[in-house]
């Protein structure tokens, strides 16, 4: 029979380990949802800072030169580090080993199964914005090729002020100060969208009214 000492440490044992991996798959389910809407303000701030920093550098010098700064950065600190600890380990004579051998042992291999299931995601967005595409372009609904054509041409005037880079640093702003916004604000804000849906939906139909009669037909149809 087991002492109840044993068992009590076999069950406090598994019920950190429990924890742990509770802990984990919490920590692997923060998702983009929360970092757009600050859940955690460490994790959301370093990627708002990362990102917004990285789009600035890009507006200011080629794609070469950031990638290349940035490689070279980071080559300067692990360079800088390993010297750094291989220094005092001779001098207090201590036999640490290397300091990212931690790092080092991490498998950073992507597994074929992760791998074939994002491609299989990624198909999937691919495919339906190729039959979108083509039920646009060859305006199998003419109010949304119409819809599509009124989007164009105000990116025309868009893309004559801001250019692609510009556009990025704005929805990067815009990602990460319009959900919180959004949801402290929600009531009032889903009132004003509702009345401009009502508002858009009737220019709509006023428009379809004044199609031509084989042109309502395609649209009825």
């Amino acid at each position: 029979m087991a002492d109840p000492m044993t068992q009590s440490s076999h069950i406090s044992s598994s019920q950190g380990l429990n924890d742990g991996h509770s802990a984990a798959s919490k920590d692997s389910k923060f998702s983009v949802n929360d970092l757009v809407h600050w859940r955690d303000p460490k994790k959301s701030g370093v990627v708002f800072g990362v990102s917004l920093l990285m789009l600035l550098s890009l507006a200011a010098f080629s794609v070469i030169s950031v990638v290349s700064y940035l490689l070279l950065s980071l080559l300067c600190v692990t360079i800088s580090f390993r010297i750094y600890k291989s220094v005092i380990q001779a001098v207090q004579k201590s036999n640490e080993g290397h300091p990212f051998k931690a790092l080092m042992d991490k498998d950073v291999t992507v597994p074929p199964e992760t791998f074939r299931k994002h491609v299989d995601v990624c198909l999937s967005y691919v495919n339906r914005g190729l039959k979108q595409m083509s039920r646009l372009f060859l305006v199998e609904d003419l109010v949304d090729s119409l819809k599509l054509a009124v989007v164009m041409w105000l990116l025309t005037y868009v893309g004559a002020v801001f250019n692609g880079i510009t556009i990025l640093i704005l929805a990067d702003i815009l990602l990460f100060s319009v959900p919180p916004v959004y949801e402290k604000n929600k009531t009032q804000i889903d009132r004003y969208i509702d009345i401009a849906r009502t508002q858009v939906n009737t220019t709509i139909a006023k428009l379809q009214e004044k199609l031509p009669g084989a042109l309502k037909r395609c649209k009825t149809e």
